[in-house]
């Protein structure tokens, strides 16, 4: 075997020009596939990390029917006390959740009093909101000396949508508008603490507001939760996280229902579209390294047909000639791969360091990619298999040549 190696690998460079054509444009395939993939992969990360530590949070629960009516905000189907009690005992007895938000999400009109519009608003626990999803405070666009407490009773933090829109000030008053669940109209005055950067777009008019606000605009007797967001320790444990609680309400015939940020935020679509470019790119690979082997090794089986006789003439066995050629194969991959791991490990590296900004919306996301190492590892097994795959047809044809009529070949 190992002097199989060293012919195989000496075969190789008596072509120096056709091998390192070759072995550059497998290289360039590898590179392609790991440097995408780690820009690919960060920007992933980036983006679901802006909105699940923004807003939503990783995970939430609702009372069944909630989500097919939350574009109508609905008040009457909120948790019960007895349903809400139900849930966070058993939140609190998982140790993969770190914290949990309790909501009320309304639609409601704002005024200043010459003008008017209308304003999505969640009625919150600072406390508890700003531990589920830490990045909230970023958006808040004033020095907050008290993250944990970012809004107080009587205040309201504005979209910068509707800031401009309403020409309105920090510190002016405004009056809020609502109908609470059982048709009753009601209004209270706030003061703007601080305006919010929207992370959807322009279109965005989601403000924050206390929970004892709330409960006094919508006239309840005690809060009236509609959303459970949740923040995991772990964000990978999602699936197992959402699985247990699934399963719990489901034995317990709880009235809830869980969702993961995928099936709430419209991102799913697109990271699912990013996860699809990764597969198209590497089919790409695939087709490259696949046809670059094919065709070299079938260029030096038909060079080397002489060859072949004269070695099948001296009694070389077809498995020795067989595994010469997927040798060869095989080191051509491996040649190729290891350079374009070097090269693209390399350019990720560069690229971390220099930190890649840009505006996806109005959201400020920074690549900062790591090394991908399911995808190094994937990409270089990928390559090695259809390098060994690739020269299989060339060296069975090569193997299967009759001494006589190889000699014999002009």
């Amino acid at each position: 075997m190992k002097n199989l190696i060293k012919i195989a690998v000496r075969n190789l460079f008596r072509y120096k020009r056709r091998t390192l054509l070759t072995s550059s444009l497998i290289a360039f395939g590898v590179i392609l596939v790991i440097v995408f993939g780690g820009l690919a992969i960060s920007f992933k990360s980036q983006m679901i990390g802006i909105i699940t530590n923004t807003s939503l949070g990783d995970m939430q629960i609702h009372k069944k029917g909630y989500v097919e009516s939350i574009d109508n905000l609905p008040l009457n189907i909120s948790l019960t006390v007895q349903e809400l009690t139900s849930i966070e005992q058993k939140m609190k007895k998982m140790p993969e959740i770190e914290a949990y938000s309790l909501r009320i999400k309304f639609g409601a009109m704002i005024s200043n009093y010459a003008n008017t519009s209308n304003i999505r608003l969640n009625a919150v626990y600072p406390e508890m909101e700003s531990k589920t999803v830490p990045d909230l405070i970023k958006r808040i666009k004033r020095n907050v000396s008290d993250p944990v407490h970012f809004i107080k009773p009587g205040e309201i933090l504005v979209p910068e949508t509707l800031m401009k829109g309403l020409s309105l000030k920090v510190g002016d008053e405004v009056v809020i508008v609502a109908t609470n669940k059982d048709g009753s109209v009601n209004a209270i005055t706030l003061n703007i603490a601080a305006m919010m950067e929207n992370v959807f777009g322009p279109s965005g008019k989601d403000g924050y507001i206390h929970v004892d606000d709330a409960t006094m605009l919508l006239r309840m007797e005690n809060p009236e939760f509609v959303e459970i967001a949740i923040r995991l320790k772990n964000f990978n444990q999602l699936d197992n996280v959402y699985k247990q609680i699934n399963g719990y309400v489901s034995s317990s015939n709880m009235p809830y229902e869980v969702h993961t940020w995928e099936q709430l935020s419209p991102f799913a679509s697109i990271a699912r579209i990013v996860d699809l470019l990764i597969l198209v790119v590497k089919i790409i690979l695939i087709s490259i390294v696949l046809v670059s082997i094919l065709n070299i090794m079938t260029m030096s089986v038909y060079e080397r047909i002489g060859e072949i006789g004269t070695i099948a003439a001296i009694g070389t066995p077809p498995s020795k000639i067989l595994s010469l050629f997927i040798i060869e194969g095989f080191a051509m991959g491996l040649l190729s791969t290891a350079v374009g791991v070097i090269l693209s490990v390399g350019s990720l590296l560069l690229m971390s360091l220099t930190n890649l900004n840009f505006k996806f919306g109005q959201m400020n996301v920074t690549l900062n990619p790591s090394i991908p190492t399911g995808e190094v590892i994937t990409t270089v097994l990928i390559v090695l298999f259809i390098s060994i795959l690739a020269s299989f047809q060339p060296a069975y044809k090569a193997s299967n040549m009759e001494p006589v009529d190889a000699l014999g070949h002009t």
